[in-house]
Formats: structure tokens, C-alpha cells, sequence
């Protein structure tokens, strides 16, 4: 299951809301969508219409989002929203010209029934690429193989927070243990798992019965920690929620030595080769997207809520949290240049060190990584054009 929660709620609760999630995903399905822009312009000098498919449909984790900014700033013109289906539709250009296919961005979360991406994109093959985060490319390695292609996060901005008044003396996580603070987290997360098994936090005051809601936190008056992501819930919980509004202080899960790369774009293994022609031009695309939705995000945000809008899944987003979600963005470098000067590569030794803390874990799950697993294997540097990168 997606580690994504359902961070931002309307009136509805998270348990209500994930009901209501499940009961339309039937509706929305994960076909085949016959769905195109009908855009007829000249094609620039990026032509993707020899190698690439004439859509190229991307399989997000999510509800639409500012972490989602590098893609929606490739549409072009008159994108069209298909509110039943969750997904968006456009033609796909590159710093302002046509590249001769259009782009698809379906929704994940609840709109897949909180499926994981990776079981989406092997039950439907018109699925190119898709979100996937490195642990869960090394938990699926054997049965349902992926290999990431870019990293439009270089850090992951999953956190866990907590009250700095009723914990003065917490400065990073493991301040956590000696307190015995109850730890809310969304029951599955790998992370948890390396967290408790390096003695990080104790077995015993983690609950992975967090549902999204921030209820459990509010009613605790401040003396549980939850996760959470550095992007959105600090400016949310501080803003937003309801008997809450004051600061809460955290640490990037990053930072404690699970250096996963959240959300990278991956695509089936074994169509890695038949699409590397596609590849080949598309993810220096990619990665220009990502630089340039940083420096001008105002056509891609505006697609964003409207789609959040049209969607009417519970989930709660305002130009407010989108601009939190930049700026932190930026200020963390959870977007940011690889080891380099080169935006969206990927650092073979990270990716080394995620299988080594994930693997006894998921061997203990009964779900081991695949015989003679690389680094390589769950993420390529291939296709990256090392020229592309944000300003030093």
C-alpha cells in the first residue's frame, strides 16, 4: 500500500474519508483511456513523436500537489481534467514548445483505492512511468521489478513531528525514545520498521494506527509524535487545524540514515530497454521541468487546484499549502542537484545503503529482495542529462 496519508483533510475525517475513497475507486478504474488533447501545433525542437507513445501516461502516488509541480509544468495549452477518472490530460511541452505527444497524470491514493503504484503500472501496461519510492523498489524487486529513471525529490520529505513545548528537550527523533512518547505512523511504512530495529525509537511506543487524521495529535494535546511531511504539515497543523494552530518541530526521516529517494519515476524493468529511445530525450524533459516549475510554478499550481477542485476526494488544497510546499522544497533541498551540479540523478551509494537497512526487513516480512539485486537495477543515472541542473 502507498505510504502517502491522507494529509490534508476537508471536514471529513480520515477514516470517513478513505471509506468514501474506496467506495468511488471502483467508478474511476484504471483502464485503458482513449482520452487525447487534440493539439495540432508545430513540434519544437524536442520531437518525442518517433519514440515515445503518442501518450505518455504517468502514474502518480498521490492527489495532485506542489511535490507533483515538475510534472504538471510540462502541459501545454487547454489541459483537460477528467474529474470522474482522476486523471489530467495535455499536450506535452518543453520550455514552451510542443514536443509532438501528449502526457496523461492519473492520481494515486484514493484514487487507485490506495494501491501501490508499482500494482498499477504491471495491471495496466499503458502506464509508462510511475512514482516509486527506492524501498519499495527493493521490497518488490523479485515479483513486480521497476527501475528509477529520475529523482524529482532529491530528499524525501517524509518527517516525524512533534509538540516543542511538551518536548523542550527533543532536537531530532531519537530524543523521542527516553520520553516514551507514543509515535503515530501509517501502519506499513519500511521506515518504521529501520527506525525501531536501530534502536532509533522503542518497539513499544510506535502505533501504526494513524489513519491521517489529525484528531489523535490534537486530543493528546501535544505529548504524541506523528509523521508527516516536511513539505506540508508543519504550515498545516500551525495554519490550519483546528485546536491545534501553534509551531511543532521535526526531523527528516532522511536524516536518521534512510536516505530513500521518495517518489522517483521508475518505469517496468522490462520495458526499460524498449522505451530507452523514448528515454533518451524524455527524462532531460523531465528534468527541465523540474527547474523550471521552481523558478515559474503559476500555470502548473493553477492545474493543480483546479484538479484538486474537480476531483472532490476530501482531500483539501489551497495556493497556500502549494507555496509552503515550494518554499520548503527549496530551503531543505528536497529538490535539489544529485551529489553534482546534475538535477534529478541518482547517488548509487544512497540507494546501496536503502537496500542494506531494508533488506533483513523484508526478508523477515517474507518478502526479500531479488537474488543479485544492484543498485543499477533499482535506479539508472542512463538517460539523465548531466547539463541540466538548478542554478549553484
Amino acid at each position: 500500500m502507498n505510504t502517502h496519508v491522507w494529509r490534508r483533510l476537508s471536514k471529513t475525517t480520515g477514516v470517513a474519508a478513505v471509506a468514501a475513497a474506496l467506495a468511488f475507486t471502483a467508478a474511476c478504474g484504471s483502464g485503458e483511456s482513449t482520452e487525447s488533447s487534440g493539439y495540432t501545433g508545430a513540434i519544437g525542437p524536442v520531437d518525442l513523436s518517433a519514440n515515445c507513445p503518442d501518450k505518455i501516461v504517468v502514474q502518480t502516488d498521490w492527489n495532485p500537489e506542489a511535490e507533483h509541480g515538475h510534472l504538471y509544468h510540462l502541459l501545454g495549452p487547454d489541459p483537460t481534467i477528467n474529474a470522474g477518472n482522476k486523471r489530467v490530460v495535455g499536450p506535452l511541452f518543453d520550455r514552451g514548445e510542443y514536443t509532438g505527444v501528449d502526457i496523461e497524470f492519473r492520481s494515486g491514493g484514493p484514487a487507485i483505492g490506495f494501491q501501490s503504484v508499482t500494482s498499477q503500472m504491471y495491471s495496466d501496461p499503458e502506464i509508462l512511468l510511475g512514482y516509486v519510492d527506492t524501498d519499495q523498489a527493493i521490497q518488490n524487486s523479485k515479483d513486480n521489478p521497476t527501475t528509477a529513471v529520475m529523482a524529482p525529490l532529491d530528499i524525501s520529505p517524509q518527517m516525524i513531528m512533534w509538540d516543542p513545548a511538551t518536548y523542550p528537550q527533543v532536537q531530532k527523533i531519537a530524543d523521542l525514545k527516553p520520553t516514551n512518547a507514543r509515535v503515530l505512523y501509517f501502519e506499513g511504512s519500511t521506515y518504521m520498521d529501520y527506525l525501531t530495529g536501530s534502536g532509533v525509537l522503542s518497539p513499544g511506543q510506535v502505533d501504526g494506527s494513524y489513519d491521517g487524521s489529525p484528531a489523535n495529535f490534537v486530543s493528546d494535546g501535544g505529548k504524541t509524535a506523528q509523521q508527516g511531511f516536511a513539505s506540508s504539515e508543519p504550515q498545516v497543523y500551525q495554519e490550519e487545524v483546528e485546536g491545534w494552530q501553534k509551531p511543532v518541530k521535526y526531523q527528516l526521516i532522511h536524516d536518521v540514515g534512510f536516505p530513500t529517494y521518495k517518489s522517483s519515476v521508475a518505469v517496468r524493468s522490462a520495458a526499460l530497454e524498449e522505451n530507452a529511445a523514448c528515454l533518451e530525450q524524455l527524462v532531460p524533459v523531465l528534468q527541465r521541468g523540474s527547474v523550471d516549475y521552481l523558478a515559474s510554478p503559476q500555470a502548473a499550481d493553477e492545474v493543480i487546484l483546479d484538479a484538486v477542485e474537480q476531483y472532490d476526494t476530501g482531500w483539501v488544497y489551497s495556493q497556500r499549502n502549494a507555496d509552503y510546499a515550494r518554499k520548503t522544497m527549496a530551503e531543505l533541498n528536497l529538490v535539489s542537484n544529485g551529489p553534482d551540479a546534475t538535477i534529478g540523478n541518482f547517488d548509487t551509494a544512497r540507494v546501496a545503503r536503502v537496500m542494506e537497512v531494508t533488506g533483513p526487513i523484508f526478508t523477515e516480512q517474507g518478502t526479500p529482495a531479488a537474488d543479485g539485486l544492484t543498485p543499477e537495477a533499482i535506479a539508472t543515472n542512463r538517460f539523465i542529462d548531466t547539463s541540466v541542473g538548478l542554478p549553484q
